[in-house]
């Protein structure tokens, strides 16, 4: 418990638990003041906020009793938990995300196993408690998908899912082949956070858009309007899809949130690849970047190459079961 209780010292500095009392009381005040509700949209966001930092303080509050009871296996948990919130200082680990699933190359084979990881995220970011909109997606001509982009909103979702962005490979019996062949599919997964626009310089001229009928939901208003819409960025040849919202603005919003963060992310890149310059070792979450392996067969064990982390529990971790890839890429 000595040990236990020295680790809960420590966290309660890394997590600035006065500054956070003091934030949930600022936030308090502010809601009992009538001018705050007028604006409806950010007054729901700030009490998101402080429903999030109650329950944070609860957790800590928690803890601290398990601790003082003696209660080691429970203490044990739950500061684990807490602690992976520490990992989490970067300037965007606090926002949303955008995270984009990719099939790599085999045909229908790996558009399932596309579509068989965008099924474990949606399952962990529920369990998350996280909100999640899919913006564009392109299905596979006979099952599954080439590639799909979605939205998550929920509190630290950038910091804890920037860890899965690379290539994840599965190994299985293919389900598509009359001889049950052993299969091996990729697919990509890029995460992005949500990038404040006025940190990301754009000019207006470098942008090129194309409108067309959204493809994604049905309904009239598809067949009349071409709400969808198609960004190019011209200097880096980046182009981007989004067609899930009716809206052609909303639209046009949501593919300049995905092309902020793709810029964001080749400046980090840039960052990184010069510090690699002294320290080396720096490895481009693409294609040439394998993360995690996924074997259904000839035995089963799903494996994180970076840090060793598996279980042999492939369907846990397919139902969206990933706390402990997560936790552990981020004590690294």
């Amino acid at each position: 418990m000595e040990e236990l209780r020295s680790r809960f010292l420590t966290l309660l500095s890394k997590l600035k638990v006065e500054e956070k009392q003091k934030e949930i009381r600022e936030l308090e005040e502010q809601a009992l003041v009538p001018a705050f509700w007028k604006d409806h949209k950010k007054a729901a966001e700030q009490m998101k906020t402080l429903s999030i930092l109650q329950k944070e303080l609860k957790e800590i509050e928690a803890l601290s009793v398990l601790i003082d009871q003696g209660k080691s296996e429970e203490a044990e948990k739950l500061l684990t938990e807490l602690e992976t919130l520490a990992y989490l200082s970067d300037p965007y680990d606090e926002g949303p995300a955008l995270v984009s699933i990719h099939s790599g190359q085999g045909g229908v084979e790996a558009m399932d196993w596309a579509k068989m990881l965008f099924r474990m995220y949606s399952r962990f970011f529920e369990k998350k408690g996280w909100e999640q909109k899919v913006i564009d997606q392109t299905l596979g001509e006979e099952a599954g998908i080439k590639s799909v982009t979605v939205s998550v909103e929920g509190r630290f979702a950038y910091g804890y899912l920037k860890g899965e962005a690379g290539v994840h490979r599965l190994v299985r019996q293919s389900p598509f082949n009359a001889d049950n062949l052993r299969q091996t599919s990729f697919a990509l997964v890029e995460v992005l956070p949500h990038i404040d626009t006025q940190s990301i310089k754009v000019k207006e001229d470098d942008l090129e858009w194309q409108f067309f009928r959204a493809s994604s939901h049905g309904g009239q208003n598809v067949q009349k309007v071409s709400s969808a819409v198609r960004l190019r960025h011209k200097p880096t040849s980046i182009v981007i899809t989004a067609q899930s919202e009716r809206y052609q603005n909303q639209n046009r919003e949501y593919a300049l949130k995905i092309l902020f963060g793709k810029l964001w992310a080749l400046q980090e890149e840039e960052k990184k690849k010069e510090e690699a310059l002294y320290k080396g070792g720096y490895k481009t979450p693409g294609w040439g970047n394998q993360i995690r392996s996924y074997v259904l067969h000839p035995y089963h064990m799903v494996k994180d190459l970076r840090t060793n982390y598996e279980t042999s529990n492939t369907q846990a971790v397919l139902d969206g079961d990933l706390d402990g890839f997560i936790e552990s890429q981020l004590a690294i």
